[in-house]
């Protein structure tokens, strides 16, 4: 009986190392077909799993509280399994290169814990040769096993969209890859049990690799270049969103906008791509390009809301600015490299320190992280310009009467700075709005 077969019949176990917005939903998926230990070091957050609560929104508290995962904190009870799927994430230091000190972290732990016949596949976003020239190394150190003897490794990129209820682990094609045949096969027939929509077999490791870190970058890219379009025809007094209604008539446009590029993938990824690509002696200008043009994007929204304000005559210094939406994306409670901090942090230089509002937001986290107390749509009053920065379902019901009650009355023009261009613009061009949009 090989391991898939063990893993079926309730022989072995699998496991999962890092139970956040990406590893939790991989847990529960896997635990209505086998047997999971779910780990994480963060013992809080077992303890909210623990009692049938989802801080990540993923898949709701009833799920958590049905689902037979075997949450733990303790990092020897991963001997207990013989599958192990890697899934922490992969951020960069403040230079914007790769801080693969969470992967190199689990790597360890699961060292210390892995025993002889074990399978190991992580699904963290890596540029090509991390999980072979790095994470093996650290679990043949760690572990006293040699790898392709002892122990077997692969990769299988993930692939869930944060607060995306359609495009989920079971409806997105999954790659894998192993170190060898025996591996590849093992590694796609496990996942093949949650995984409605297929898998595609990777030639190789480093080959599935490069395919995650190309997704995103190349998703950076075309937005980047709206970005662009979006100060172009600002200039020109153009207004974006129509040039690309327009442009989309036609049958090949993609259909990208401008915005904020914040989150874990999007603004991460290319910068591990193009540090592989500096080591290997090429220079990156496209990837790197549009990188800087979305991380400047923060600081041009302010800019033009400072713009804005002085013309309708409104004093910049000490402006009263509500920000509505905190989160890196709509109605997902991550905060963690949101691109709205980069607006607010812009503000304070001109002496504006707005109210922050996000209902959906981890409010622990974006104190803890920033610093922020949030505050209530209650409390959004007497205002100078109002941002609605995040595309949340609870700003969404928002109407033109209530953003009315938000504004001093005072004020000949009421600034309406829309990012998400989530509003309908003819509603608000009116002769007591400014209204601007990306």
């Amino acid at each position: 009986m090989d391991l898939y077969e063990k893993i079926v019949s309730g022989e072995e176990k699998l496991s999962l190392v890092g139970l956040g917005y990406v590893g939790m939903p991989i847990a529960v998926a896997f635990a209505k077909k086998v047997k999971v230990v779910g780990f994480d070091l963060n013992a809080e957050k077992i303890g909210l799993y623990r009692s049938g609560i989802d801080p990540t929104n993923e898949v709701g508290d009833e799920v958590i509280k049905n689902t037979k995962v075997d949450f733990t904190a303790d990092a020897s009870r991963l001997r207990e399994a013989k599958f192990h799927i890697v899934a922490v994430p992969t951020p960069v230091k403040p230079d914007h290169t790769p801080d693969l000190s969470p992967v190199e972290g689990a790597s360890r732990i699961l060292g210390q814990n892995l025993t002889k016949g074990s399978v190991v596949v992580f699904e963290s976003t890596v540029y090509p040769g991390v999980t072979e020239d790095i994470c093996v190394p650290i679990l043949e150190r760690e572990s006293g096993l040699k790898c392709g003897t002892d122990f077997k490794i692969g990769y299988s990129p993930e692939r869930i969209n944060p607060g995306d209820k359609v495009h989920r682990l079971e409806t997105i094609t999954k790659i894998v890859s192993g170190m060898d045949e025996e591996t590849l096969d093992t590694v796609a027939k496990v996942y093949e049990l949650v995984v409605e929509a297929g898998v595609y077999r990777a030639q190789s490791i480093k080959v599935a690799e490069a395919a995650k870190v190309i997704e995103n970058s190349q998703r950076d890219i075309n937005i980047a270049f709206m970005n662009e379009l979006s100060i172009i025809f600002h200039r020109m007094g153009i207004d974006t969103l129509e040039v690309l209604e327009a442009a989309g008539t036609k049958w090949n446009f993609l259909p990208f906008r401008p915005g904020l590029v914040g989150g874990h993938c999007i603004g991460v990824d290319p910068y591990y791509l193009t540090y592989k690509s500096e080591e290997v002696g090429y220079h990156s200008r496209i990837i790197l390009g549009g990188r800087r043009i979305n991380d400047e994007m923060g600081k041009y929204v302010a800019e033009s809301l400072v713009k804005s304000l002085i013309k309708v005559s409104v004093p910049v210094k000490g402006a009263k600015v509500a920000i509505l939406g905190f989160t890196f994306k709509e109605n997902c409670p991550d905060t963690r490299n949101t691109k709205v901090i980069d607006i607010y942090k812009e503000l304070g230089e001109y002496d504006i320190h707005p109210l922050v509002v996000d209902p959906a937001a981890d409010a622990d986290e974006a104190k803890r992280l920033y610093g922020i107390t949030f505050g209530s749509l209650d409390d959004v009053r007497d205002m100078d310009a109002v941002i609605v920065a995040v595309a949340h379902d609870a700003f969404k019901n928002l109407g033109k009467a209530d953003f009315d009650k938000f504004y001093k009355a005072a004020n000949a023009k009421k600034v309406l700075v829309d990012i998400k261009g989530l509003l309908d613009k003819k509603e608000y061009m009116t002769e007591d709005y400014y209204y601007w949009r990306l």
